[in-house]
């Protein structure tokens, strides 16, 4: 089995190590192509005002200096064309990707990209409290869990244009509960906090923040499956068609 590992930590990230050695369980075959640096928050974004920069940092490893998107592009479509991969793994995301993450993370939207080109694609995260915030993330929990939850999902057919979310708790290996199916919650909005300052020639500037953590998780969501010490994982496809307006909609336009 071929596999394309990427991330939106950028290619020298602590994560990308923790991935890779998972991703050996299961093959020799492994590339990496990921962004040069960090691009966390990129969403589903492309670089379409400037060229593109690929570097080969080893055999069959590359970065590129633009988005996690851009990087599964060009894995596809160029670098890997002629023997694309199996298999695509997105992360270990220094943080989970929980809720509404999965509209903002260029984790998970690299593996969004995947699953467009048709291709079996996996985002992982790893979750940390917050006095583990700076570089000092630990991976413990998904170095321990990430090859038992992987295997069973590689072996099973992914539906067309699907992807899997897989979220490790911020817990010691050994105090995870287990494993949970669950589906996306979503946060309160209200946690949104834009701070302001000045600069030393004295132009105000703004910084997006996260305030505390309020969370209205519906019941076995994947909020609450880390929240309780499970790994969460999350089916998600790529229709954002919301059928149940349909008929509605079709009245209001007499259709």
């Amino acid at each position: 089995m071929r596999i394309l590992l990427t991330n939106d930590d950028g290619f020298d990230a602590p994560g990308m190590k923790i991935l890779l050695d998972i991703a050996q369980h299961f093959s020799n075959d492994i590339w990496i192509v990921a962004p040069s640096d960090e691009n966390s928050g990129a969403g589903h974004s492309l670089t379409l005002t400037r060229p593109l920069r690929v570097r080969k940092r080893g055999d069959q490893q590359y970065s590129v200096d633009g988005t996690p998107t851009d990087s599964v592009m060009m894995a596809v479509a160029k670098i890997m064309k002629d023997n694309p991969p199996d298999l695509i793994l997105s992360g270990v995301n220094r943080g989970a990707n929980l809720g509404e993450d999965v509209t903002y993370s260029g984790t998970v939207s690299a593996a969004m990209e995947g699953a467009l080109a048709g291709i079996p694609s996996i985002a992982l995260s790893q979750s940390y409290a917050r006095e583990d915030m700076g570089d000092a993330v630990p991976f413990e929990a998904a170095t321990h869990w990430g090859e038992q939850v992987l295997r069973p999902l590689i072996k099973q057919r992914m539906d067309h244009r699907t992807l899997v979310n897989i979220n490790f708790p911020a817990l010691p290996p050994s105090e995870v509960k287990g494993i949970r199916v669950v589906t996306q919650g979503i946060r309160d909005y209200g946690r949104l906090q834009i701070i302001s300052n000045r600069d030393p020639r004295g132009f105000e500037y703004y910084w997006f923040g996260l305030g505390p953590m309020v969370e209205t998780p519906a019941h076995s969501t994947d909020l609450e499956a880390i929240a309780a010490g499970y790994v969460s994982i999350t089916p998600l496809h790529l229709d954002l068609t919301h059928y149940a307006s349909m008929d509605n909609l079709r009245t209001l336009y007499g259709q």
